[in-house]
């Protein structure tokens, strides 16, 4: 649930916990140490429990996506990604790497591009919501009389704002424009869709509808020996960045069953409908089945998605 460790400028997100390193050689230069915990957060809130090993699945699946990514967009787009090997943690007592093993990344530092760029597929979450009230997703006008959950005729860029505090806002295209520069947010979008599109294409032979997806990006630092082209950083195509539904159990005009942590949404919203909680810090206490099932619908989708089986 939380590291601490000898190491310089230590950050903890909702999921993860950062730490500078150098990167291993022979490349060297600065990097980041990324620490995948346990932790789950829901309507930004952090649980006080966590889903064991929900940071080991998170790493390996990623890791999956940036193989595949630098496969087959390598050409395109680069990553962050250096190692994710434990013994490459600079600093460190081998006692002190056990409990990090397949759960970390070490990868390029980078300046943070401060937009998230989400793509969707199919009209779910705040833009169905967005949708029944003006016809748009993020400015994005599209055809009339979609149902809930629907499938979008083409993918589309939704980007949204970055905040250190509370729920991301979704922003217009131009609106991300205005704020990094219309090169730029141009690059972002092209390279998002791209992404999503070879994901979606490929996690559909394996029943999985990969319905949205956020990723985030980076520009390298000057003296890491990198152009200063934007790189993927963070995670990337897990079921914590993007909704996963069960191809042979969709249905447009409802909620879809999923593979992500709406399954914990759904029981929160229970709670709060009935009084017991507020959507604020801080959050309850997940019992042993939500837990349980959350991680079981995790380790579903790496294995569908990969074809391999993950043992924690």
């Amino acid at each position: 649930m939380r590291t601490d460790l000898p190491l310089p400028h230590r950050r903890q997100g909702k999921v993860r916990d950062i730490y500078d390193v150098t990167l291993p050689a022979p490349g060297g230069g600065p990097g980041l140490l990324i620490i995948a915990s346990d932790r789950l957060s829901a309507f930004d809130v952090v649980m006080p429990n966590g889903i064991p090993g929900k940071g080991v699945v998170l790493t390996q699946l990623s890791t999956f996506w940036f193989d595949m990514i630098a496969r087959q967009l390598g050409g395109k787009l680069k990553h962050h990604l250096v190692s994710t090997e434990a013994k490459d943690i600079p600093g460190l007592t081998d006692a002190q790497r056990a409990p990090l093993e397949r759960r970390v990344m070490i990868g390029h530092k980078t300046r943070v591009v401060p937009i998230e760029c989400v793509v969707r597929g199919y009209l779910a979450g705040s833009g169905w919501a967005e949708y029944q009230k003006t016809q748009t997703v993020c400015g994005v006008k599209l055809p009339a009389g979609l149902k809930q959950c629907d499938k979008l005729p083409e993918a589309i860029f939704t980007p949204a704002t970055k905040e250190e505090t509370g729920h991301d806002i979704n922003i217009s295209f131009d609106d991300a424009r205005r704020r990094i520069g219309d090169a730029l947010a141009t690059t972002l979008r092209d390279l998002s869709i791209a992404i999503y599109t070879m994901a979606r294409d490929y996690a559909a032979q394996r029943g999985i509808i990969i319905a949205d997806t956020k990723f985030e990006f980076g520009i390298p630092l000057a003296d890491d020996g990198n152009d200063n082209r934007p790189i993927l950083i963070d995670e990337v195509l897990t079921p914590d960045s993007s909704r996963f539904w069960p191809a042979d159990q969709y249905q447009p005009g409802r909620d879809q069953p999923s593979f992500d942590k709406q399954y914990v949404r759904n029981y929160l919203e229970t709670l709060v409908t009935s009084g017991k909680w507020n959507k604020t810090p801080p959050g309850p206490v997940l019992p042993d089945e939500i837990t349980r099932n959350t991680l079981a619908k995790y380790l579903d989708a790496y294995r569908m998605i990969t074809g391999q089986t993950l043992t924690l």
